[in-house]
């Protein structure tokens, strides 16, 4: 019996270190991603004092960006899927190799969708982005384009809205940043999403979506 109890510890504890190795063998959320940031920048030269762009699949997609804006320097360093707390955990590697000009923020849409938060989370995740930005360029402009209402995720509206909100109300209160509100132009004459500028997925944008985007955005860029 004796024998049998030891024998059974054992198997625990080899469990429990087999199990330890799994866990920090495993590569985060987007590591590979970032990893291949890095590889970008040493084999292209960091232009000097770049427009930068982070978050999400919407400013991923945005491939062609710099012809949107062709008297810009900007630099996108969007991961499609990412969300405010992933910013937050790859802030170091978003943020220091680049020395922006500008820093514009596109997430939280995944926040909303993913992990079921309220609007406050969702608000202090980007407070946490913002404060981490602002500890490394107090002076550096920020601004913050606001989630889209996605027709795929009309579920999520409400709580899009008022993280949308509560970030527009805060901005006004921090120096050198900005709200940038998209919402408004991607409607129709009716006040309704046009759902004509949207991808078959309903998430992602066409060309369209994107020139909307720029008639907004361009008053904003330094």
């Amino acid at each position: 019996m004796k024998l049998n109890k030891h024998l059974f510890q054992r198997i625990l504890f080899l469990a429990f270190i087999l199990n330890s190795l799994l866990f920090f063998g495993q590569e985060k959320p987007f590591w590979k991603e970032v990893q291949e940031f890095k590889k970008i920048n040493k084999e292209n030269p960091i232009s000097k004092k770049p427009i930068l762009l982070v978050g999400s699949s919407s400013f991923t997609y945005w491939k062609d960006v710099n012809e949107y804006f062709p008297n810009k320097n900007i630099v996108n360093r969007a991961f499609g899927g990412s969300r405010l707390l992933d910013l937050n955990y790859y802030a170091d590697d978003l943020l220091d190799p680049y020395k922006p000009r500008q820093i514009i923020i596109y997430c939280g849409e995944n926040d909303v969708a993913t992990d079921n938060p309220t609007a406050a989370e969702v608000f202090e995740r980007f407070k946490t982005f913002f404060r981490k930005i602002r500890q490394k360029y107090p002076r550096v402009p920020v601004a913050y384009v606001s989630i889209k209402l996605s027709p795929s995720r009309q579920q999520f509206w409400p709580i899009v809205k008022e993280v949308n909100q509560m970030i527009e109300s805060y901005l006004k209160t921090q120096k050198r940043a900005e709200y940038i509100d998209i919402t408004e132009i991607m409607n129709d004459s009716e006040g309704k999403v046009r759902t004509d500028i949207f991808l078959d997925d309903m998430l992602h944008m066409k060309p369209e979506g994107y020139k909307l985007w720029t008639k907004v955005m361009a008053p904003y860029l330094k």
